[in-house]
């Protein structure tokens, strides 16, 4: 009897290496209502802190608006109010309050940083006994980055001798049918490299609803029973392991916690503007994220990634619904982050910020323009909101929030307003022979701006107050010269986002979907056609502005002289500020540096080298891919034929 050949088959158990995800631990996430039927007020009463601070702030700022708004009304009384005057000053203490919160709280911030004492330089790693997933959503990312995040950490996690406790899950919503091939054999070649197959695991959604959101909530509903906390990546982000240690220690300290929020510095910024926005986040954001932790308390806010949360207390309070109508306020909620926070708060969790906890990282546009891009989407986002704030049963501190972030991008046409209308008044007041009170109006003028650079100089001041963070900025001669140029170079571009936000609000009001694409996060350098054809508007507005405030009073001109300067130098001021060659030329003048520069954190070194390799290995994976998409021969025993068996015969 001929044998037959041999057919291999599949095991009906697959092998670790091909099995991509854990089994299944379902928890249920129920969507939330914001209507009638909601909580009545927030869930249970947590530690009672800021009721101090929160009067501090809102007395400051009322106290402050309200000198400030008297002091508008006068130099607008001259002939009485007029229909201009009456807008303007109606929008004056809206915009100004804004102000004088910030700096309130960015002045409480630096207070409490320049108190406190340095942190000891060890302290003993916190035993844990919970386990964690890590969450690492991606949409169309390349994923060189992705995977170098992910081993950078697995290998610090390892290190520390807790890998165990931790699992890494790659979600990705991504469309790209190659992009999605190169997660797939990436994932498959770093669990088999670093023997990690039951800790590494990689989903795709076959469907993408409701994005990140949609992702993060997938995720949940199949596997949130097996971990007590979760952390948020952006496939930009990275954390190392004694912050990822720390967070779940403290999580495991307080069982009202529901959210912890770092503080991301920004690190890998080649671009000069990218240098520009990670520099500024470094001397400027410790302080102002250290004010917003002092007086919100337990009511703070979530940004979306590098944050731990509490597993079954998300599940239970912050399943988000669909926002009724039609436009671009209704569907899903696209800034997720501040809507789940306020939801875990009226659920009766604890959300707070650990500005002071080093170790977590992220990355920054590389342009201006790429920079609007993303401002684009949170500012759909952000002004959808506005039919979220009268939510029943949300905490007043978790209103402010959304509030603030509504105001973020209304600020914009409202200042646009405002300085219109103060063209068309003092035209008036020219032409009726008023004189304006000059120093009145110059001091004014002073402390809106003492308000605004009060934060930068500040933080400043904190970056130089020890031999040792002078040395960590390159010497306080350099940190000077960054602060300085930071200020100016800002001072320019700020016109030209005001334009930017200005259009996205109206087109948000308008209807207009802003998409979902992959953000640039590499090379940020722009032609002068594409600079022109996004900046052209812009540089004719200035010089418009320009030559109607010389018109109208030269004073008015030089006044204004940041806004018509800015307008008008946006093209070359974008293209040369995209620039990699000037980002590494700062560097090499001692400019823009930071303590990550100068003494880079292990895990965004090693993140680094391991992308130079996936670069370098290019080849290997594309040998790979052929060789799985291959054909694979099957040999099997020829039977004989009919005249051979005759013959036997």
């Amino acid at each position: 009897m001929t044998p037959r050949s041999a057919v291999p088959t599949w095991k009906s158990r697959p092998s670790p290496a091909l099995r991509t995800l854990p089994p299944r631990r379902p928890l249920e996430m129920p969507v939330q209502s914001l209507g009638a039927d909601a909580p009545a007020r927030p869930q249970g009463r947590l530690t009672g802190h800021g009721g101090g601070p929160r009067l501090a702030m809102i007395g400051f700022t009322a106290a402050s608006t309200w000198g400030a708004t008297a002091v508008m009304a006068r130099l607008l009384d001259p002939g009485g109010f007029t229909l201009a005057d009456r807008v303007m000053l109606g929008l004056f203490p809206l915009l100004f309050a804004f102000v004088a919160f910030a700096f309130a709280s960015a002045v409480a911030g630096f207070w409490l940083i320049w108190r406190a004492r340095d942190l000891e330089p060890w302290r003993p790693q916190p035993i844990i006994f919970t386990r964690t997933a890590l969450l690492m959503p991606t949409y169309n990312e390349d994923p060189g980055r992705i995977l170098a995040g992910v081993q950078a950490i697995y290998e610090d996690l390892e290190a520390r001798g807790v890998a165990e406790l931790y699992d890494i899950f790659v979600l990705s919503d991504t469309r790209d049918g190659t992009i999605a091939q190169r997660e797939v054999t990436g994932v498959l070649r770093l669990r088999l490299r670093l023997q990690a197959a039951d800790r590494i695991f990689y989903r795709r959604r076959a469907l993408n609803l409701d994005r990140k959101a949609g992702n993060i909530a997938d995720w949940v509903a199949k596997f949130g029973a097996g971990y007590e906390s979760m952390i948020i990546l952006d496939a930009d982000s990275l954390m190392s392991g004694d912050t990822i240690v720390r967070l779940t220690a403290a999580m495991e300290r307080d069982p009202k916690v529901g959210l912890i929020q770092t503080l991301p510095t920004i690190v890998g910024a080649a671009t000069l503007f990218g240098r520009l926005q990670q520099f500024a986040g470094r001397i400027y954001g410790p302080l102002i994220a250290q004010g917003q932790a002092w007086w919100s308390g337990d009511e703070g806010n979530y940004w979306g990634h590098n944050a731990i949360l509490r597993t079954r207390a998300f599940a239970a309070c912050a399943g988000l619904p669909h926002i009724d109508g039609e436009g671009a306020f209704s569907g899903h909620i696209m800034s997720h982050d501040f809507v789940e926070a306020a939801l875990l708060r009226r659920g009766g969790w604890a959300v707070r910020m650990a500005p002071a906890l080093a170790g977590s990282f992220e990355e920054t546009p590389p342009s201006l323009i790429d920079m609007a891009v993303r401002d684009r989407r949170w500012c759909q986002g952000n002004l959808q909101h506005s039919a979220v704030l009268p939510a029943r049963g949300l905490h007043w501190v978790s209103r402010l929030h959304l509030a603030r972030g509504i105001l973020a991008y209304l600020n914009a046409p409202l200042w646009l307003g405002f300085l219109g209308l103060g063209a068309v008044i003092w035209a008036q007041q020219q032409e009726a022979e008023h004189v304006v009170d000059v120093p009145l109006a110059a001091a004014l003028f002073g402390l809106t701006m003492a308000l605004l650079l009060a934060p930068k100089l500040l933080g400043g001041l904190l970056a130089v107050r020890s031999a040792r963070a002078r040395r960590a900025h390159a010497g306080g001669l350099r940190l000077g010269l960054g602060v300085a140029a930071e200020i100016v170079l800002s001072a320019l571009m700020a016109p030209v986002l005001m334009l930017m936000q200005t259009r996205a609000v109206i087109e948000v009001l308008r209807g207009r979907h802003s998409g979902w694409a992959a953000q640039d996060r590499d090379d940020g350098r722009l032609t002068f056609r594409d600079a022109l054809t996004r900046h052209g508007v812009h540089t004719l507005l200035g010089l418009a502005w320009a030559a109607t405030a010389w018109r109208l009073d030269p004073a008015l001109l030089a006044w204004t002289a940041p806004v018509s300067l800015g307008l008008a130098l946006a093209i070359p001021l974008s293209m040369l500020t995209s620039r990699a060659d000037l980002g590494r030329l700062a560097r090499r003048l001692g400019l823009f540096l930071t303590p990550e520069e100068i003494a880079p954190p292990e895990v965004v070194t090693r993140a680094g080298q391991l992308r130079a390799l996936y670069a370098a290995e290019a080849a290997a994976r594309t040998e790979i891919d052929r060789l799985f998409r291959a054909a694979v021969p099957i040999y099997a025993i020829a039977a004989p034929s009919r005249r051979r068996l005759a013959l036997s015969a």
